[in-house]
C-alpha cells in the first residue's frame, strides 16, 4: 500500500475511534465504509486481466489503474479486434510500471515459464473471448477454441494459484437467448441463439464445474450491450457515428414488418469496469450477477440519440436481417435484483455516457478507421 493511502487509512481509523466514543452511529457507518473501501482498493494485490488490450478489457485496466494500487498482468493474443496495443497506448497503460503484458493465446495452456513470470495472483478477470456474432455463424471453431477451451486453460492455470481469491468469468446476456417479453435472472436456463453465445454458456458451465470439483473461487457476471471510447468500428455504436459522418444510410436491424427495430439495454464500459471491481469487493463466491444496461433503446432510438448529439440528420432504413440470418436475436433483457441487493448504483448516467462517448469519438476520428 502506498504511503499516502496508509496515512489516509490511519487518519480514518482515528476518526472512527473518536466517533465511537461520541456514539454517533451514522458517522461510524460512513467512516467504516470508507475504511473498508480504502483497505480493499489500496491494498497490494495482483490481478490478471485476459483480453486486456480489447475494448472492455482496456477500460477495466484503466479503471483499476485509477482506483487501486494493484499490479496488473494483461494476457491478450492481439487479434484484429484488439487493434494491437493502440488502446493501451491511448490510456498510457503500456508505459505504467504496474502493468505487465503477455502476448499469447490462452486457447493453448500457459507455459511454465509464463506462469513463473506472472507470479502470485489474487484475482483473475477472464474477459478475453471471441465475441462477434456474425463471425461465429460463419466459422464457430475459433469461438469454441477461445471461449471454451481457452476458459478451461485459464481455469487449469487458476488451480495452481494458492492465494487466488476470485476467478471472475465475464459472460453475456446472450446465453439466455431472445427475451421477447421477459427479463432473465442469473440462474435461468440457457437458450443460446448463435455459436458465440453457446460457447460463452459452455465457459460458464466449465467455471461452475471447476468451482464444484476443485473448489476454485468462481464468480460469474452477465453483461449487456457495452459502448464507449475506442470501440471497434464493426460495433453498432461507432458504426452509427461513422455512417452519419459519411452521410450514408444506416441499416437498422428490425422485425419482419419493417416498422419496429430490435432493442438492447446499453451500458458504458467504464460503468461495467466499476461494477466489476464492486463485485470483487461485495460479491459472493459461487454466485452469478447481471450487470444490467442502464436503459433500453431500440436500435433506431439509439441512432437518433447519437445523431442528436452530433447535430446531424440521420438517414436510415429498417431491414429484416433476422429472418434471412437466424442467430441475431432482436431483444435481450436481464433482471438486476442481485446487484441491487448488494447496493450497486451506476456511477455515470446513460445520457451523459452517450454524450461523452460521441464527443470523444468526434475528436478522435482515427478510431473510426477500418
Amino acid at each position: 500500500m502506498q504511503q499516502e493511502s496508509i496515512d489516509r487509512l490511519q487518519d480514518l481509523k482515528s476518526q472512527l475511534l473518536a466517533t465511537r466514543h461520541a456514539s454517533d452511529g451514522w458517522s461510524m457507518k460512513g467512516l467504516q465504509k470508507e475504511i473498508d473501501e480504502l483497505e480493499f482498493y489500496k491494498s497490494d494485490k495482483h490481478v490478471v486481466v485476459t483480453g486486456g488490450a480489447g475494448f472492455i478489457g482496456h477500460h477495466l485496466v484503466e479503471h483499476i489503474l485509477i482506483n487501486t494500487n494493484w499490479n496488473i498482468t494483461i494476457i491478450d493474443k492481439l487479434n484484429y479486434a484488439s487493434k494491437g496495443f493502440s488502446r493501451l497506448r491511448s490510456i498510457e497503460a503500456i508505459f505504467d510500471d504496474r502493468v505487465t503484458i503477455f502476448t499469447l493465446d490462452f486457447s493453448q495452456p500457459l507455459s511454465e515459464g509464463v506462469v513463473e513470470e506472472i507470479g502470485d495472483v489474487n484475482y483473475i478477470l477472464h474477459l478475453g473471448a471471441e465475441t462477434h456474432v456474425e463471425n461465429s455463424i460463419t466459422d464457430p471453431k475459433p469461438f469454441v477454441m477461445s471461449n471454451v477451451v481457452g476458459t478451461m486453460n485459464m481455469l487449469d492455470y487458476a488451480k495452481t494459484l494458492p492465494n487466488l481469491e476470485c476467478f471472475l468469468y465475464f459472460s453475456t446476456d446472450e446465453v439466455f437467448g431472445p427475451a421477447v417479453d421477459k427479463s432473465y435472472a442469473e440462474w435461468d436456463r440457457y437458450d443460446s441463439g448463435n455459436p458465440y453465445s453457446a460457447t460463452k454458456a459452455g465457459g460458464e458451465e466449465l467455471c461452475l464445474a471447476y468451482g464444484n470439483t476443485y473448489r476454485l473461487p468462481i464468480m460469474i457476471s452477465h453483461c449487456m450491450n457495452v459502448f464507449g471510447q475506442r470501440q471497434h468500428v464493426e460495433k453498432y455504436f461507432p458504426k452509427i457515428i461513422k455512417t452519419i459522418l459519411e452521410d450514408k444510410t444506416l441499416e437498422v436491424h428490425g422485425y419482419p414488418d419493417g416498422k419496429k427495430a430490435g432493442s438492447r439495454f446499453y451500458i458504458h464500459a467504464r460503468n461495467v469496469a466499476a461494477a466489476t471491481l464492486f463485485l470483487l469487493k461485495e460479491g459472493s463466491i459461487g454466485e452469478k450477477y447481471n450487470i444490467v444496461g442502464q436503459k433500453e433503446l431500440d436500435n433506431l432510438e439509439l441512432a437518433q440519440a447519437i445523431a442528436t448529439c452530433m447535430d446531424k440528420e440521420l438517414k436510415y432504413k429498417i431491414v429484416d436481417f433476422h429472418s434471412d440470418r437466424p442467430g441475431h436475436d432482436l431483444r435481450y433483457a436481464l433482471t438486476d435484483n442481485n446487484m441491487k441487493e448488494l447496493g450497486w448504483e451506476t456511477p455515470v448516467g446513460f445520457e451523459e455516457s452517450i454524450k461523452k462517448t460521441v464527443e470523444w469519438t468526434l475528436e478522435n476520428r482515427e478510431w473510426l478507421d477500418e
